[in-house]
């Protein structure tokens, strides 16, 4: 009979304290998270200066991805070489993705599109090699080397194109081992190690799609 009158918790008494459990340990990972972005977000915020490597690379790389995908829409539209085609595609696409991703870094900083120092100061100044070849940043063509590019067809448009995107892979791998360097964020630096390993696989893949058709 003493076995009968065991004090037994009744089951919806435990299925009540089993979700106050639950809800307390949902509560308390979403405030863990919450905290942690917003960590995260001022650790951001206060880091990231005007003159700074994070806001020159992310206003000097949209510079740089944006002509890059100027010369792959331009050979894209005058190229009959489905490679090549193929590769410009890709490269407009994944430049055009990255330069949105960096544009929305600069809005999240509060920083302003355009900044007050010259094109590539945050790396320690000027480029006289870049500056002589009449280009602000390593690896942009020049405008002579543009119109001759839209100017080109078929396999001469492939050379062109393939000639003048193996510097401007070059010169942006540069840029990314710099922000690599000196960069202050993880977002930047991150972006900058895909930017630097996928330009340098590609820069292989161009030389020999070069050598195929010269």
């Amino acid at each position: 009979m003493t076995d009968d009158l065991v004090d037994v918790e009744p089951p919806p008494a435990r299925s009540a304290r089993w979700g106050v459990t639950v809800l307390v340990a949902l509560l308390a990972l979403v405030s863990g998270v919450a905290g942690t972005l917003l960590v995260v977000r001022a650790t951001s915020q206060t880091s990231v200066t005007d003159f700074g490597a994070d806001a020159g690379f992310a206003r000097d790389m949209q510079t740089h991805h944006r002509q890059a995908v100027e010369m792959a829409f331009i050979v894209r539209d005058e190229s009959t070489d489905p490679a090549v085609r193929t590769l410009a595609y890709d490269i407009a696409t994944s430049q055009q993705q990255q330069a949105g991703q960096m544009y929305g870094w600069l809005v999240q900083w509060g920083l302003p599109q355009t900044g007050p120092a010259a094109p590539m100061a945050w790396v320690g100044g000027e480029h006289p090699a870049h500056v002589e070849a009449g280009a602000p940043m390593p690896g942009l063509a020049t405008e002579a080397q543009l119109d001759a590019l839209r100017g080109a067809r078929g396999v001469d448009a492939d050379r062109i194109f393939l000639r003048l995107m193996i510097a401007h892979h070059q010169g942006g791998v540069e840029m990314a081992d710099a922000a690599l360097a000196q960069a202050r964020t993880r977002e930047v630096r991150t972006l900058a190690g895909a930017i630097a390993t996928a330009q340098t696989r590609e820069i292989t893949l161009m030389e020999g799609m070069l050598r195929e058709r010269s």
